[in-house]
């Protein structure tokens, strides 16, 4: 490895030039939790966190990636990935977190899109995820109340809902509603000193203050910012010093009316490990809570991600995701993503059955609007009428339309890729696919099977569908 430039500090500067080429959600996915493994006589190995993301770093970024890497350091020659599960553990300090990436030590430099903080000298904060916002956030029955609090705090910090205390089970949309509360109270006034930190980060620097014997200059810090937001308070239980720090700094803050916020699993009352001179204190203001979405919401938040992600999914998929993903929106999205990624890695559409395999990995037993096929039916041979019947059902047709003589362009690109996978999957002559489609002669099967195989060169969309009509098949 370069003797001036260590791993860590060589794959910073190589991300920093690969995000200006690259979309941002597939910065933010695929390069997260990589780190440089090992370089020597022109050979860089970079790690990555699982095949998925190999997969897609050597055949759809390998070549931007390339280029980013000998403009930093150009005698490497060839970059080679490889698996390494360990990255993904939060304990790996290989890994680069790349939500992160240009926040630390910059204080949020100027980006498209990026909400800047601006902290006050010697300030510790987590970054506000601008993907974060009030607007993108999918409100229904079980949110509308929290997310008009967090609206009206983003309008008016410290004026009304002072403090603002969030709860809810994990997973369903807490840090969203207080990072976006954040990002709102910054667009609407950049010149606000916003920290924003999860609990366990607050009593760190207590800790680290008490050793170093300048807590006077912690308080003076914290009790000079204009909004703070703590996240999972809960943990704050039996840190009594930590407690006591935190009372004091919520007092000061609450009486020069600057704004307070802050999330938990549970109600305050709930909160039997804090004191109670805590706990009243967060009951001095709106306290609202954010339940799981009903399916109609999940639904919503499903329709919002794929736009998000920039993909297009059939209707039928999301709406069995919605149907059958109950514990949290975390886990909801987590579904889609891989959904996505596997589509993309396979160059397949996502269909019911693939998510249904996806689903069942999370310990699903049974899954609604989902009928597993007998043993019988998954060894069976295929037949033309299944196919057919595969084909009709992926393009949502009557099986009537695909055997008629009709020409329209949604009926006969259909028509010819069933011809085509009659052919190329079932091995039959052009006389026997003609015969099974409705007597039509064998030139026309053979325009149709030649029009297909030239076509997915070129139709990544055809080539997706072509895939997972094959998956449906067991191919």
């Amino acid at each position: 490895m370069d003797a001036v430039l260590p791993a860590h500090d060589l794959w910073l500067r190589i991300l920093e030039k690969v995000e200006n080429e690259v979309k941002r959600p597939h910065f933010l996915t695929w390069f997260q939790n990589t780190a440089i493994l090992s370089y020597h006589d022109g050979l860089l190995v970079v790690g990555v966190p699982n095949i998925f993301a190999k997969d897609w770093l050597e055949h759809k970024l390998g070549g931007q990636l390339m280029q980013a890497i000998q403009m930093v350091n150009p005698e490497v020659k060839e970059v080679m990935f490889e698996v390494d599960p360990q990255l993904a553990l939060p304990e790996d300090n290989r890994a680069l977190d790349v939500n992160k990436l240009f926040s630390k030590e910059k204080k949020m430099r100027k980006m498209p899109g990026r909400q800047e903080v601006r902290l006050l000298e010697g300030i510790s904060s987590k970054c506000l995820n601008p993907k974060y916002t009030l607007q993108n956030f999918v409100v229904g029955g079980s949110s509308r109340l929290a997310h008009a609090a967090c609206a009206a705090v983003g309008q008016k910090p410290g004026a009304m809902y002072n403090p603002l205390f969030i709860y809810g089970g994990v997973g369903l949309g807490k840090t969203h509603l207080l990072q976006a509360t954040g990002n709102e109270i910054l667009a609407n006034d950049p010149d606000k000193v916003v920290v924003y930190m999860t609990s366990e980060r607050f009593t760190n620097e207590i800790v680290e203050a008490i050793g170093k014997r300048n807590s006077k200059e912690f308080k003076d810090r914290y009790r000079k910012v204009d909004v703070l937001i703590i996240d999972d308070i809960q943990f704050l239980a039996n840190k009594d010093r930590t407690q006591e720090e935190f009372f004091h700094t919520f007092n000061e803050l609450y009486d020069n009316n600057k704004q307070i916020i802050i999330s938990s699993d549970r109600t305050p009352k709930e909160l039997d490990q804090l004191e109670d001179r805590l706990v009243s204190r967060f009951e001095m203001g709106m306290i609202v809570d954010v339940q799981f979405p009903d399916y109609e919401t999940r639904l919503a938040i499903l329709h919002s991600k794929a736009r998000e992600h920039e993909v297009l999914i059939h209707p039928e998929v999301l709406e069995f995701i919605a149907m059958n993903v109950h514990d949290s929106v975390r886990e909801l999205e987590g579904v889609l993503i891989q959904a996505i990624a596997q589509g993309q890695l396979e160059h397949s559409t996502p269909t019911v059955r693939s998510v249904a395999k996806i689903i069942k990995k999370l310990g699903r037993t049974h899954l609604e609007g989902f009928d597993e096929p007998s043993e019988a039916s998954q060894n069976r041979s295929f037949h033309p009428e299944d196919v057919i019947e595969l084909v009709a059902q992926h393009f949502r047709l009557p099986q009537e339309e695909l055997m008629s003589d009709s020409r329209k362009g949604h009926i006969l690109l259909p028509r010819q890729v069933a011809m085509y996978l009659v052919r190329h999957e079932l091995g039959a002559s052009f006389e026997q696919i003609g015969a099974c489609f409705g007597g039509k002669n064998h030139t026309t099967v053979i325009h149709a099977c030649e029009k297909v195989e030239k076509q997915l060169r070129r139709d990544k969309n055809l080539l997706r569908d072509v895939n997972s009509i094959k998956k449906e098949m067991g191919l």
